[in-house]
């Protein structure tokens, strides 16, 4: 009888604890690089697939994301001095040093030396996009890490195209090649994942109030009305 009673109750721990792991598949702060390709007044001018404010407050979220929880990023910009222009505002607030971001002639950023250099030597297996278009700057480089091993993930409300059906299909080749999609959104909330990680609570919450949309303005909402 004691030997069951000890038997049920490593079972019963065993099977918390297996409870309280999560998927391999989830983001968190050390087990990717995100890379940000061509966020560029020239890019976004032709884009129509999202509404430029709103590419902009997802840009916003996922810059600040990965300022708030150290992520291995890496900027990269297409002709950014002859044609494309500067990066997003959002991306210049969190990421200043415009040094070190790398701009290439190549519309694949994968086939551009120092950019795969810069991706592949952050050493994380996991590999997060988003840029302009979705089309040709998202799905060059998502095809050939896969073609190399990696794991990719897509924020598709932080990329766009020059017209819906040109970002739809993107996308859609992307997953069928083994991309993840995701939201700019969800990303900020799979890093954060617990809300009793004091240090980055309150940071997390101002970035979602400033470009989280209606989801933001709960937040403002709830800290004014409910003392939250």
């Amino acid at each position: 009888m004691k030997k069951q009673f000890f038997t049920l109750l490593f079972a019963a721990i065993s099977s918390l604890a297996l409870a309280q792991k999560p998927s391999p598949e989830l983001l968190n702060p050390t087990n990717h690089a995100l890379v940000l390709i061509d966020h560029e007044g020239q890019m976004a001018f032709a884009t129509k697939s999202v509404d430029p404010i709103q590419l902009r407050n997802n840009t916003g979220l996922i810059a600040g994301a990965s300022k708030i929880f150290n992520v291995a990023t890496v900027v990269t910009t297409v002709a950014e001095k002859t044609f494309s222009g500067p990066v997003f505002p959002e991306i210049l607030e969190f990421y200043p040093n415009t040094k070190l971001y790398i701009d290439r002639t190549t519309m694949n950023t994968w086939e551009d030396v120092n950019a795969h250099k810069a991706i592949t030597g952050k050493g994380k297996k996991k590999i997060v996009l988003a840029g302009l278009w979705t089309s040709v700057c998202i799905v060059g480089p998502a095809l050939s890490a896969i073609s190399e091993g990696y794991e990719v993930y897509v924020i598709t409300d932080a990329c766009g195209d020059i017209s819906a059906e040109a970002h739809n299909q993107a996308i859609t080749r992307m997953v069928q090649a083994g991309a993840k999609p995701m939201t700019a959104l969800q990303y900020l909330l799979e890093l954060q994942r617990d809300w009793a990680r004091k240090e980055t609570y309150v940071p997390v919450n101002d970035l979602a109030q400033r470009f989280g949309g209606g989801y933001g303005i709960g937040i403002q909402y709830a800290r004014e009305m409910l003392k939250h």
